[in-house]
């Protein structure tokens, strides 16, 4: 097969949604940490939502983005989580997916305190193919060839075969 073909795991974002900032948000910075081993930004509220208690400009989660192999590692912990399993409701159109981790705890290593509670995370993974960066640079910015662009279809064999995957 082509080199320029083949897929890999740009970077896998993992993203905590707490609502509020304080004491919550500082607790699930502290696991994100532990189960990442990055450092986590914060994500801050682009509205303002009275009904959630939400105002424009304040925190109210917290993500890390991975890339390289400490992406793949931590996507092949999150996916043996989730036994496994990915349905093709949760593909984009571009080849990439997303799954939720409803409890940190089952991860390796975690364990349930009642002083910090459970939180759940977003897991969101981009594919891309090498030759990516001709639409991303700044000169001579083109239009990425049909052939290099990835599918869902893509997507799922990539898993069936390099993770065990089992797409529903």
């Amino acid at each position: 097969m082509n080199p320029m073909r083949e897929l890999f795991v740009e970077k896998v974002v993992v993203h905590m949604g707490v609502g509020e900032a304080g004491e919550k948000l500082t607790k699930a910075e502290e696991i994100m940490k532990t189960i990442t081993g990055n450092t986590p930004v914060r994500s801050i509220a682009k509205k303002t939502q009275p009904a959630f208690g939400i105002r424009k400009g304040g925190a109210i989660g917290c993500r890390v983005t991975l890339r390289g192999e400490k992406a793949e590692n931590f996507l092949n912990t999150a996916l043996g989580i989730v036994e496994r399993r990915i349905y093709r409701s949760q593909f984009d159109r571009s080849g990439n997916f997303s799954f939720g981790i409803e409890e940190h705890t089952d991860f390796p290593g975690m364990s349930y305190d009642p002083q910090i509670g459970i939180y759940g995370m977003d897991v969101n993974v981009v594919l891309a193919r090498k030759g990516i960066r001709i639409t991303r640079r700044h000169a001579q910015q083109k239009k990425l060839p049909e052939k290099q662009v990835v599918r869902p279809d893509d997507t799922v064999s990539f898993l069936e075969t390099k993770f065990q995957a089992e797409v529903n």
